[in-house]
């Protein structure tokens, strides 16, 4: 069996205010596959975005460890993980965070620019991103000009542009009406499926379920089952 790209063992995260702990995460063991949707659902405060976050190194877990290409991402300093998501990661959130003041492919040159690509190539590199999620002609478009489809689809080329080894997404569909959910899921197929991108996604989204080649629900910090062809 190939090797996971990102692996969880034991991982636990308590958040304490006061006298009070809450257990957002208890025990979670969990292998991502290369080429797999693996979708996280469940209720409202369940724990599928602190297992997101957790797992990819966006908040750092009480317990446990996670290895994403091999690699323990809570041995790294904050500087080298946060060098490693903007290499090897790819995010997509709810609320789209594009900069306002920048054109959509501005906004998708920012992680090229981050990990230190010139320029022109950056530029280069962008555009044809942006084509390739269908928006080349929206490129020099600011947010406020787009519709919320088409933001979300300039965050997600975003997401792509370094070719990641794995997509977090946090409710893609969560802001979108029902046309333009359908217009980003049918995206996120595509690109799974001529890229064998990974996306590991968190949703309420029926829809989203759907294109999902597990499907993990959680409850009180738990994973409670798991459908589709692996179980680990």
């Amino acid at each position: 069996m190939e090797d996971a790209i990102v692996e969880g063992t034991g991982v636990s995260k308590v958040y304490t205010t006061g006298k009070v702990s809450v257990k957002a995460l208890q025990d979670i063991n969990l292998k991502i596959y290369k080429g797999e949707i693996v979708v996280i659902m469940g209720p409202s405060g369940c724990g599928k975005t602190t297992l997101l976050n957790c797992f990819s190194g966006l908040d750092i877990p009480t317990a446990g460890r996670v290895l994403v290409e091999g690699k323990d991402i809570y041995r790294m300093s904050d500087r080298q993980r946060s060098y490693h998501r903007a290499k090897r990661m790819g995010f997509v959130f709810q609320a789209f965070n594009l900069l306002p003041v920048l054109t959509a492919v501005e906004n998708v040159e920012i992680p090229l620019l981050v990990a230190g690509v010139n320029m022109r190539l950056a530029r280069k590199k962008a555009l044809s991103t942006l084509s390739s999620v269908g928006l080349e002609s929206r490129a020099f478009y600011k947010p406020m000009e787009l519709s919320g489809g088409e933001q979300q689809r300039v965050a997600i080329a975003r997401a792509l542009v370094n070719d990641p080894a794995i997509i977090w997404a946090d409710e893609p569909t969560g802001n979108l009406d029902s046309e333009s959910s359908k217009k980003v899921i049918d995206l996120i197929s595509k690109i799974n499926r001529e890229r064998r991108a990974t996306f590991v996604i968190v949703t309420h989204d029926k829809g989203v379920a759907q294109i999902g080649n597990r499907v993990i629900h959680m409850r009180d910090g738990r994973l409670m089952g798991l459908s589709g062809d692996r179980v680990d």
